[in-house]
């Protein structure tokens, strides 16, 4: 997955994705002493709400901030959505949902793939639980954001082909 060169900047107007959370812009780079004195920050607006994130200039990779995936690779996520996932041990769910959890919360585009796979599979053989059904929203919500910059599609047409994938 394409990780953010530590010691590259980020510019205003470039798109980011900052991990559980989505993709967003950079509108503006400033001080905030917040942070520590002389801190600079990136002020990333996320493109599907109205929130704002202060991110330190100098934790961006640390935090996980990364570019948008290319379009080789969101092809690639798309192939890895149609395999079976691996098999699940059996364990209790309140561990399963943290470690899909994780997967979310990695920052990693392919590990949101993995986690709606599972779930669409699970889905398929019985009702979501609501814990389960969140995991479900939000890691489609964080896929379709980042899969539709990055093939310049809208949401719509990524969402309906993640369908299609799934459909039995």
């Amino acid at each position: 997955m394409t990780q953010m060169n530590p010691d590259a900047e980020w510019k205003v107007g470039d798109k980011a994705v900052y991990p559980s959370h989505g993709v967003g812009e950079i509108t503006a780079i400033e001080s905030n002493e917040l942070f520590g004195p002389n801190a600079t920050v990136y002020v990333l607006e996320l493109l599907h709400s109205s929130r704002r994130i202060l991110i330190p200039t100098a934790k961006a990779a640390q935090v996980g901030l990364r570019e948008v995936v290319s379009g080789v690779q969101a092809a690639e996520v798309l192939e890895a959505l149609k395999g079976d996932p691996p098999p699940t041990k059996a364990m209790p769910w309140t561990k399963r949902q943290r470690a899909l959890l994780e997967k979310l919360s990695s920052g990693s585009l392919y590990d949101v793939a993995e986690v709606l796979r599972e779930l669409y599979h699970l889905k398929g053989v019985k009702d979501l639980s609501f814990g389960q059904r969140r995991l479900f929203d939000t890691a489609t919500s964080l896929l379709v954001q980042e899969l539709s910059i990055a093939l310049g599609q809208n949401a719509e047409e990524i969402e309906e082909h993640i369908r299609t994938i799934f459909s039995w």
